[in-house]
């Protein structure tokens, strides 16, 4: 799959506000009809009014901090039956296969494409995961022939833990991520 550069001009748009591509394009028109046809100086807008419209889908797709919050709020409150019964629900949707797994720091195999990822959020309602849950869940992962290792919780993660998570590839879901697996509750 063909990535474009972090530092790219279109990586850099795309993760701008919408508008600011939609700016680039009008200043550029008006330079540009100067010295050219208005024709061709339309014409030349069209890949920073392209990136506008893909910048401005995916943030349509982000959550709200407000949406994020009382989302969150909801996950803390649920029983583990029901917090599972979403997550399974979440993963489906996306298009995996769900096995739940007995024993262990991971509560879940997710599997897509061939490709396994364990997952561990059985501690999902505290305030802040620290590097402990992660450790255990490293071992086990290690254990298995799973491709990826996956750590979700409904609070913050400490410092140390992620920096641990990010020094050994777990991945961490919290948040907006977390609320888009889980969907509408």
């Amino acid at each position: 799959m063909l990535k474009p550069n972090k530092n790219s001009l279109f990586a850099v748009l795309s993760r701008s506000p919408w508008w600011i591509s939609l700016l680039i394009a009008t200043a550029l028109f008006f330079g540009l009809r100067v010295f050219l046809p208005d024709v061709v100086a339309a014409a030349s807008t069209v890949p920073f009014v392209g990136i506008a419209i893909y910048a401005g889908w995916i943030q349509m797709q982000v959550p709200s901090p407000d949406h994020v919050s009382e989302v969150l709020e909801r996950l803390r409150g649920m029983s583990w039956t029901e917090f599972s019964g979403l997550l399974d629900a979440g993963f489906r949707r996306d298009g995996y296969e769900v096995k739940a797994l007995d024993g262990g720091a991971a509560e879940f195999e997710i599997r897509k494409a061939g490709r396994a990822t364990v997952v561990a959020c059985k501690r999902w309602k505290v305030a802040s995961t620290g590097i402990g849950p992660l450790k255990e869940l490293h071992a086990q992962w290690k254990a298995c022939d799973a491709a990826d290792c996956m750590y979700i919780a409904a609070g913050d993660f400490t410092a140390n833990a992620r920096t641990f998570a990010l020094e050994k590839g777990i991945k961490l879901v919290a948040d907006t991520e977390l609320t888009k697996l889980v969907g509408k509750i």
